[in-house]
Order: C-alpha cells, then sequence, then structure tokens
C-alpha cells in the first residue's frame, strides 16, 4: 500500500511540474519554470507510475493510470495549441521560449500515450 500511496504522490507532483511547464509560457501562472522541474516532470512522472503499478496488482489502480495518461495527452495537446496559436500570431509566449511547449508536447504525449495504451490493455485482458 505505501508503494501505492508514494507513486501516487510522485505521479501528482510529476504531472504538476507538467502543467507549470506548459502554464508559465502560455501566460497562465506567473511561475518561472526552472532546470529542475525539466528534470522532475519525466522523472517523477515515470518512477510514481512505475511504483504504482508495481504496487498494486489491484484493477483499481486502472483508474489512477488513466487519468494520469489522459492527463499528460491533454497538456499535450493544450502544448500543442499553444505552440499554433504562438506560430500563427495569436499568442505571445511569455518568455519568447516554445521550448516548454516542444518538451511537455513530446514527452507528455508519449507517456500518456503508453500509460493510456497499457490501461486499455489491462482492462482487455482481465
Amino acid at each position: 500500500m505505501l508503494l501505492v500511496i508514494t507513486g501516487g504522490v510522485l505521479a501528482l507532483l510529476g504531472f504538476l511540474s507538467a502543467v507549470i511547464l506548459v502554464g508559465a509560457p502560455l501566460g497562465w501562472m506567473a511561475a518561472t519554470p526552472g532546470l529542475m522541474l525539466w528534470v522532475l516532470f519525466p522523472l517523477f512522472t515515470l518512477v510514481g507510475y512505475g511504483l504504482l503499478v508495481v504496487g498494486s496488482r489491484d484493477p483499481a489502480v486502472q483508474a489512477p493510470t488513466r487519468w494520469l495518461g489522459g492527463g499528460l495527452l491533454l497538456l499535450a495537446l493544450l502544448a500543442a495549441i499553444g505552440l499554433m496559436a504562438s506560430a500563427a500570431g495569436l499568442l505571445q509566449l511569455r518568455g519568447d521560449s516554445s521550448a516548454p511547449l516542444w518538451y511537455v508536447l513530446l514527452l507528455g504525449g508519449v507517456i500518456g500515450g503508453v500509460g493510456s495504451a497499457s490501461a486499455g490493455r489491462v482492462s482487455r485482458s482481465a
């Protein structure tokens, strides 16, 4: 049970790091993401997800897996929309840097896609 709780907290912290990486350039928050958030986003998300899955064989783990995967896919989609809006001149990115958006688009899309796909695979085989 402790692995599940620890994994859930770490995955949530990784997800929140991604939220800041997307929200700051879009001007939704006053935070300035530092290098540590760039490291913590994939690290906490992957380690937390791993602990969550390893710590429980219960099918109830599918729900947090879907939430994490779906949330990361949503953040990747928001990053893609922000990049397109910036490229079209509809949105001025704060700090004039699109790098955090690209980072979340790529990593969030991959991690979220794998998490969503694995949750679907588990539910079909059960």
